[in-house]
């Protein structure tokens, strides 16, 4: 018999660090679990930092991201639990396809290479990036009020702030513009996986149902993608959650449930 994983990796997205999942690192290591939160590569610093002088965000390619994520799990003896949140669902994926992980979960995730869904409150919440094109080559923030829409819309007013101050740094424009552009012409681009792989782990998508920025109908439509005979693609919907899901209040109920999730099927 195949071993139980015994390692999580937490993967974290765009406009935040590793810090996001404060929480759950220590929710699961009280469970008996090495957990594992690697940042991008040179987002090793406190959000302070990144703040005061974000040159490493400009400077991120998704390839460093992916092979940096692989020389995490490589060092291990057994194939962890991926759970990635945001632009960290869409590296889970990648990872998965490329044969990575014993089970993936993807929260409130970003599209792969194809999925072409694109709601009214993702173009508003995505607006403060693509607006302007030279913000393909920056790296840019969110004001508090963008912040409020995009990532804590149904959070109460005083811990929005406190997320904001607490998790928020500028995201990368090149990587998001090339994310939005690949799937609009989609070409085996950075964000691409093989929906017809059959040998990939299983993998679960949650959504928030009031996440402005990748709502469900984003995760739905990603999950759809997958066609391969023999493996397993779940969705569910969390009601009254925002996009900031790992930090929202109830957190501990979503992280039991793909705890659960991902060992039962890994």
């Amino acid at each position: 018999m195949t071993a139980k994983p015994d390692t999580i990796v937490l993967i974290h997205g765009f406009w935040v660090t590793p810090r996001s999942w404060e929480h759950w690192i220590e929710y699961y290591k009280a469970k008996g679990f090495r957990v594992l939160a690697p940042a991008y590569p040179g987002f090793d610093v406190e959000v302070e930092a990144l703040n005061a002088d974000p040159t490493p965000i400009e400077r991120l390619e998704v390839p460093a991201i992916i092979d940096s994520l692989k020389a995490v799990i490589n060092g291990l003896d057994t194939q962890p639990i991926l759970i990635g949140h945001s632009a960290g669902g869409v590296f889970t994926q990648i990872l998965l396809d490329h044969g990575y992980g014993a089970a993936g979960v993807a929260i409130n995730s970003a599209p792969t290479e194809g999925v072409k869904i694109i709601p009214l409150s993702q173009l508003r919440a995505s607006f403060p990036m693509l607006r302007n094109p030279a913000n393909r080559h920056k790296a840019v923030g969110l004001t508090y009020d963008q912040w409020r829409y995009t990532f804590t819309n149904t959070f109460p007013e005083d811990q929005a702030k406190v997320t904001y101050g607490r998790y928020h740094i500028p995201a990368s424009g090149h990587v998001f513009w090339g994310s939005a552009l690949a799937n609009i012409h989609p070409g085996h681009d950075d964000t691409y996986v093989n929906y017809n792989n059959p040998g990939r782990a299983p993998l679960l998508f949650i959504s928030g149902e009031n996440d402005h920025l990748m709502p469900p109908k984003v995760q739905a439509s990603n999950a759809q993608h997958y066609k391969a005979p023999g493996t397993l693609t779940e969705h569910i919907t969390y009601p009254g959650r925002s996009h900031l899901l790992p930090a929202q209040a109830g957190w501990q109920e979503v992280a039991d449930h793909v705890l659960a999730w991902a060992l039962q099927h890994s």
